[in-house]
């Protein structure tokens, strides 16, 4: 009996293993991939973003991964018994980011894998509004010559990868519908504008990887009006894992009531799940489960549920309690919003709510600061102007002699002059600069850079430092913080204001400091604005310290945040300020340009050194301006 059983283990084992290498071999020879030659978007991600913005691409969008999509094409016989070919990566552009391949691996050349990712974001940096309403096949012939007659050096690129290309599009005993319409595309690949309509066929055209995608994934969009809030369901924002751009469709909402019976038993075992995102209790088991479905589904329905979720026990989560909150000074100030789909601003968008830390005990540095700050005065006390004599006064610490000598010269030569303006008096010199930090202080702020500190604690050492060296300048500055839940409210935290000086209390401010909500930059920007307006300083410098970009719970997330941010800014450059960015977001590069212009902005790479870098970049910004 047992060797019965042990022939059947062995046999089922033998089984698994033919099968898994014909699978493998069946795969292999099915798929015209090249592994060993691929190029990564990851590895280039920063190149091609600077080489779409370069080429004119809109600056706003990111260069993000794109998700593999379904395609009706013919598949060889082989495809078909492995089960492949059907999903490809192709590229497109939405109004938040420019989609390309996570991976190039179609040519057994790694560089002329390299040359499609060029190519790709020369092709999405042709493409405007007024030429998006094209035909897909139209279209991107369009782009393509575009691109070729303002660009003449990438013409040999091009004409190399649609020869390589060409050898690899299958060809057979097709109808002759199909037939026409893959001529049709060689043509076009090969003559851009040469072929006017792609001929009718019953199938779709095998995909074109020079081309931008022909029906790119879109969300559909939900009502405009937000539901109604409920204080008693959680406001905190789950931070998601990166998920790809996915369709969606709007669905009816599921009917609760209705019982296990008539639901169809194979459905059980698809990926086909509701999910109830707006429910007031966090189950990570379950948000795990719901980013995996998310990531395998084709498409994803979309439904507005107004029922709350039933809970025993509920929470507010939005705002801490009246008693722990920090004191409200000021609650009436309204600032306005750049709407970039309609192209105006909208007046008296976002409340500002003006807070400050209360009970705040005066506290000393930090102990582990004091050597660092040390260094950090003694460096900073070498950019206070050096005290100068103020020559011919009317009163003053000592006589002017010059004055003097001339006073008795006049009065020798008969002159009737009057004795007045004969001292001189030592004053200490001004730099004539104003500054504001602005701090972000959102909830991300509450993650950890490493196993001891959270970006908070790298903020807090950072306006430690940033104060203790501007107090050695006698520079005129003040320190802010700011987060955000939707447009109303805006939390501004007065950590130091222009009128306070720098002491034991504004210590005790920053110490108290807590992660606060999202990051409404552009009203944060605003607000700075106003209050450097008040300074009678000859220059002023705004700067922004950050750790991600624009973001809120409405539609503020995405293209809307960037480009509100983007006009804050350019606002502030028109006052005559200076704005420059401080972040240590690793995906800095791929949007602060865009926000701040090239020279705008820094990206720290190691947050645990922000707290030194700060006061030294501060110094450099400062005697540029000189």
């Amino acid at each position: 009996m047992s060797k019965t059983v042990s022939d059947l283990l062995e046999l089922v084992e033998m089984e698994e293993h033919v099968g898994s290498w014909w699978h493998d071999f069946i795969t292999k020879r099915s798929e015209q991939r090249y592994p060993e030659a691929a190029v990564r978007l990851n590895d280039i991600q920063h190149l091609l973003g600077i080489w779409f913005r370069a080429l004119g691409g809109d600056g706003g969008l990111e260069i993000a991964g794109a998700d593999a999509t379904l395609i009706n094409s013919r598949r060889t016989l082989l495809q078909r018994m492995a089960g492949s070919n059907k999903k490809t990566e192709l590229a497109w552009r939405d109004e938040n980011a420019l989609r390309l391949p996570p991976q190039i691996d179609y040519f057994e050349d790694a560089e002329l894998n390299r040359d499609l990712y060029l190519w790709l974001g020369a092709l999405a940096a042709m493409e405007t509004n007024d030429n998006h309403q094209e035909p897909w096949f139209s279209h991107n012939q369009l782009l393509t010559r575009a691109a070729l007659e303002r660009y003449p050096g990438l013409r040999d690129k091009y004409l190399k990868l649609v020869e390589a290309h060409l050898l690899q599009r299958a060809s057979g005993r097709w109808p002759t519908d199909e037939i026409a319409q893959e001529q049709a595309i060689r043509r076009a690949l090969i003559e851009p504008g040469s072929v006017d309509q792609l001929p009718p066929a019953r199938r779709m055209p095998l995909p074109v990887p020079l081309w931008l995608h022909p029906n790119p994934p879109e969300a559909t969009r939900m009502p405009a009006s937000e539901p109604p809030e409920d204080t008693s369901s959680s406001g905190g924002a789950r931070e998601l894992k990166e998920v790809p751009r996915k369709q969606t469709e709007k669905a009816q909402t599921q009917d609760e009531e209705r019982g296990l019976i008539t639901v169809r038993m194979e459905n059980l075992f698809s990926w086909g799940e509701h999910v109830n995102v707006d429910r007031g209790t966090e189950d990570e088991e379950d948000d795990q489960r719901a980013d995996e479905v998310a990531r395998d589904l084709d498409k994803i329905s979309v439904t507005r549920n107004g029922k709350a979720a039933k809970t025993k026990i509920k929470f507010d989560l939005d705002l801490p309690a009246e008693a722990e909150d920090d004191e409200i000074i000021s609650d009436d100030l309204m600032l306005p919003e750049w709407d970039w789909k309609k192209r105006r601003l909208i007046p008296d968008h976002c409340r500002i709510i003006e807070l400050m830390a209360k009970d705040a005990l005066a506290i000393p540095l930090p102990e582990r600061l004091n050597h660092t700050a040390a260094k950090l005065r003694s460096q900073f006390q070498a950019l206070a102007p050096a005290r100068v004599w103020h020559r011919a006064r009317p009163d003053g610490e000592e006589v002017d002699l010059d004055a003097y000598l001339r006073y008795r010269t006049d009065r020798a030569s008969g002159c009737d002059v009057a004795a007045d303006n004969l001292y001189r008096q030592m004053n200490a010199g001004a730099r004539d600069l104003a500054c504001l930090l602005l701090a972000d202080l959102s909830l991300s702020t509450d993650t950890w850079v490493n196993d001891e500190s959270r970006v908070l604690d790298v903020i807090q050492d950072s306006l430690y430092l940033f104060a203790e060296s501007l107090a050695a300048t006698g520079d005129q500055f003040g320190i802010y913080g700011f987060s955000s839940r939707k447009r109303d409210p805006i939390r501004i935290h007065a950590i130091k204001t222009f009128e306070e000086g720098y002491n034991g209390h504004i210590r005790g401010r920053i110490n108290a400091l807590k992660p606060g909500y999202y990051t409404r930059l552009g009203a944060g920007i605003r607000y700075a604005a106003e209050q450097l307006k008040q300074q009678g300083a000859g220059r002023r410098l705004l700067l922004i310290l950050t750790d991600g970009k624009p973001n809120d719970l409405d539609q503020y997330e995405g293209r809307y945040g960037i480009e509100d941010t983007r006009h804050a800014v350019q606002t502030v450059r028109n006052l005559g300020f200076h704005p420059f960015c401080v972040t240590i977001d690793e995906k800095g590069n791929d949007y602060l340009p865009h926000l701040f212009g090239n020279s705008g902005y820094v990206v720290i790479r190691d947050p645990m050194e922000l707290p030194g870098q700060l006061p030294l970049l501060y110094a450099r910004l400062t005697a540029q301006q000189h």
